[in-house]
């Protein structure tokens, strides 16, 4: 259990942060076509059935279009967070008490993976999304990769290290918000 350091805001104002508007992805057309034919280079050549092969492909076919359907899911929380995090950067730069905790010249500090632990404090509901992963894949992608870059590899290496590593690297902070400081909502606009 690691002790978590707070930086310390003057007064006993709790402050109004604004709505986190979530994004959440919906289901996205997919082309189960072209994910059976990754499905079938990921199946080794064996000598079952012609059918039970086809059922195979099918099924793993189905399995790589629900892990996708959740790396859109944990993708756009990722967007709406950072962007919710850019819009409480405004907040903060236009209230004179907030304005310096971000700033670096100020020891201890937050960043702005302290928006994330704020979040994870105040036990804001996801629906099963690892916020740190949202925001991890967020960062390393611009847009969601599109399902034709989905294959084993893929998919190893993006849930072994790289939304990890890109949280975990934008995340290093040596302080965080007090909860019972801040309030804000969160609103679904999808």
């Amino acid at each position: 259990m690691s002790e978590q350091r707070y930086v310390e805001i003057p007064g006993s104002k709790t402050h109004e942060l604004p709505p986190l508007l979530l994004h959440v992805a919906t289901g996205a057309d997919t082309d189960l076509t072209s994910v059976m034919l990754e499905a079938e280079d990921m199946l080794a050549p064996g000598d079952a059935d012609q059918e039970i092969l086809e059922q195979r492909k099918l099924d793993l076919a189905l399995q790589l279009t629900e892990q996708y359907k959740g790396l859109l899911s944990h993708w756009a929380w990722g967007d709406s967070v950072l962007e919710w995090i850019r819009q409480c950067e405004i907040t903060f730069e236009s209230e004179g008490v907030l304005r310096k905790l971000l700033h670096p010249d100020v020891w201890p500090h937050a960043s702005r993976a302290s928006f994330v632990e704020l979040l994870r404090e105040k036990g804001v509901a996801t629906g099963g999304v690892a916020l740190d992963r949202a925001v991890g894949l967020r960062l390393t992608f611009r847009q969601p990769p599109p399902i034709d870059c989905f294959s084993s590899q893929f998919l190893f290496y993006l849930n072994a290290t790289v939304a990890d590593t890109a949280y975990h690297t934008w995340s290093q902070t040596p302080a965080l918000f007090p909860p019972n400081r801040f309030h804000f909502d969160v609103l679904d606009v999808s």
